[in-house]
């Protein structure tokens, strides 16, 4: 098997990894940057982190002792729901390059559409006309709330992470982002290992005639609808497995049977959900 290395191009030209790694819950320091090390040490280049998972400094560190060309790498961070404000999101994103050890971020996102997120677009577009980071874009927008940025936004959001797993597979949103030009990248793409989509016997079966993992075949699907994935592991053997998807492919017959598998099914929060994005805007990081 070998490492999939495939880039995709955002509106803006810049080449975005189509695969990386996410550290969401790991909130371990010594965890956090022994898994961006290993990570970054077996072929991984993109890395995807937020000031809500408390683990930006760790990181930063694994980074900063890579010993990589800064320019090799893309780095995704995320402004949380208790930062709204121009001032406030200028604010935060620079503490978020100092525990970095940043001078820059290849991709800044807006995490969810809490109130206020209108503001801190403004103050966003301003960080990337002034180079300080290369793309910018919203997770867990919906087209109504994509629709409503655009009404005010100078510059349209280059990415769109938001769920997406073989039980939850968000079809009329991508197509949405995909007539937009926007990048869907997918948080939890295996699942979160709470739908047990792994389980499936749909899925083990492709695995086993492709002679894979059922991850690699949900990953490898991912891939082929053209997302951008980032899925968790802090164990080195996973992670060497989720980056190795180069060496098969899914047939066509494969991507109907996988697409059958759609229940509309979150694990996550609903975007729309207000009593959700009211009482996370009071949350400082994902322990609350």
């Amino acid at each position: 098997m070998q490492p999939m290395t495939t880039t995709v191009s955002l509106i803006n030209d810049v080449k975005m990894p189509q695969l990386g790694v996410g550290v969401f819950q790991v909130t371990d320091q010594k965890l956090a940057y022994q898994t961006v090390t290993t990570a970054l040490k077996n072929g991984y280049r993109h890395i995807d982190t937020a000031s809500y998972y408390g683990n930006e400094a760790a990181v930063g560190q694994a980074i900063g002792t890579s010993n990589l060309p800064r320019a090799d790498l893309f780095i995704t961070s995320k402004l949380w729901n208790n930062v709204r404000g121009y001032d406030e999101t200028i604010q935060q994103f620079q503490t978020t390059l100092t525990t970095m050890g940043l001078d820059y971020l290849d991709l800044y996102l807006i995490h969810w559409p809490a109130p206020g997120y209108e503001s801190a677009w403004r103050a966003m577009e301003d960080l990337y006309h002034d180079g300080q980071i290369r793309a910018i874009g919203v997770a867990n927008f919906e087209p109504a709330h994509i629709e409503h940025l655009m009404s005010t936004a100078n510059v349209p959001p280059m990415v769109d992470q938001i769920e997406t797993h073989p039980y939850f597979q968000q079809t009329e949103l991508h197509d949405y982002l995909k007539i937009n030009q926007i990048v869907h990248e997918a948080w939890s793409p295996l699942g979160g290992g709470k739908s047990h989509e792994l389980q499936d016997p749909v899925i083990q079966r492709m695995a086993t005639e492709h002679q894979v993992t059922p991850a690699q075949v949900i990953l490898r699907w991912q891939l082929q609808r053209g997302v951008v994935i980032i899925p968790k592991s802090v164990h080195e053997k996973r992670l060497i497995e989720n980056l190795n998807l180069a060496g098969f492919s899914l047939t066509t017959a494969d991507m109907t049977k996988l697409a059958e598998l759609d229940r509309g099914e979150r694990i996550g929060p609903d975007p729309f959900d207000q009593a959700f994005l009211q009482r996370s805007s009071q949350y400082a990081d994902w322990r609350h």
